[in-house]
């Protein structure tokens, strides 16, 4: 990676594992990164234990000094962020609204990192949208943050294609890494004067609502086709699911598979469920608290002959 114009003062402010590789390639830039800002640790698990955010792990191996605010809306916390003197701070999928005393603060202001070819799929989940509907190309845009979601200007984009293999987990990888190298090209092109950055277009904007569980639920009265899309974009997590009796039952892998049946029948003794039109084939599922598996090993312990409905 080629070194920066010169070092700078930065803030990062993040906090899922989208963020890690932009926090990881702005230290190996040579940028000095003063103060990360990440979600408060949250509870989870069985035990319900405090877990820190992954940039917080990662800031904390670092060395980096880590502040979890619940708002940015105090005049306290305000002043303490201002009072870092950064030139610019790096925010990616951060988590809270930043108000105008913060965009204001950095002499640079505030970029983004975006998962998306902006204006199309603002928001929290463009990702998965635009596996969801069918999307044949997305990317990373670097955005100058104003107060508006996700509206800034562009600074700089790279794109890449969607394919009919392309899954949840395989884009997320591989447009953090993408985001990763493009800011810290952006900052350097800022710092010069060499990037301006250029007003989004006002027409093809999307939004791209927060994942729910019903977004996972497979309803297969839609086409198989759909179905098959939506297994893609949420497969590794949170994952697709139907219920079956009383279990809710994860699918991570599917295929088109020919066939026609009733919504929901399943049609063979390979998992292929019948949909709205056209069939889903099942190919890799798991039960709660177990391991996921293939169908051929799933339907060795779990019944689901040929004629069954799952509703």
């Amino acid at each position: 990676m080629p070194r920066p114009i010169r070092p700078m003062r930065l803030v990062f402010m993040g906090t899922p594992d989208f963020a890690v590789p932009a926090l990881d390639a702005l230290i190996g830039a040579g940028h000095h990164i003063v103060c990360v800002y990440t979600q408060p640790p949250r509870r989870a698990g069985r035990g319900q234990a405090e877990r820190p955010s992954p940039v917080h792990i990662h800031a904390d191996q670092n060395g980096i000094k880590v502040r979890c605010p619940a708002s940015l809306k105090d005049e306290e916390t305000q002043a303490e962020f201002a009072a870092l003197n950064a030139d610019a701070a790096i925010v990616v999928a951060y988590g809270l609204i930043l108000p105008p005393e913060i965009l204001a603060a950095p002499r640079l202001g505030c970029l983004n990192i975006h998962a998306s070819l902006l204006p199309r799929w603002r928001g929290a989940a463009p990702i998965q949208r635009a596996i969801m509907e069918g999307d044949e190309v997305t990317g990373v845009n670097i955005m100058q943050m104003d107060e508006g979601l996700d509206t800034g200007p562009i600074i700089l984009g790279a794109e890449t294609p969607i394919t009919t293999d392309t899954s949840g987990g395989a884009l997320h990888d591989s447009l953090a890494a993408l985001g990763a190298v493009l800011v810290v090209e952006a900052l350097a092109g800022r710092d010069a004067g060499t990037l301006t950055a250029t007003r989004q277009p006002e027409s093809g904007a999307t939004y791209a609502r927060k994942l729910t569980r019903d977004d996972g639920r497979l309803d297969w009265s839609l086409p198989a086709e759909t179905l098959e899309r939506r297994v893609r974009a949420l497969s590794p997590l949170p994952g697709a699911w139907f219920n079956h009796g009383e279990e809710r039952i994860r699918v991570l892998e599917a295929e088109l598979r020919p066939g026609k049946g009733a919504p929901g029948t399943v049609l063979d003794d390979h998992l292929t469920i019948g949909c709205g039109t056209g069939a889903l084939g099942l190919r890799r599922v798991q039960r709660p608290g177990r391991n996921a598996m293939d169908a051929e090993d799933f339907l060795r312990g779990f019944d689901l002959p040929a004629g069954t409905d799952l509703g």
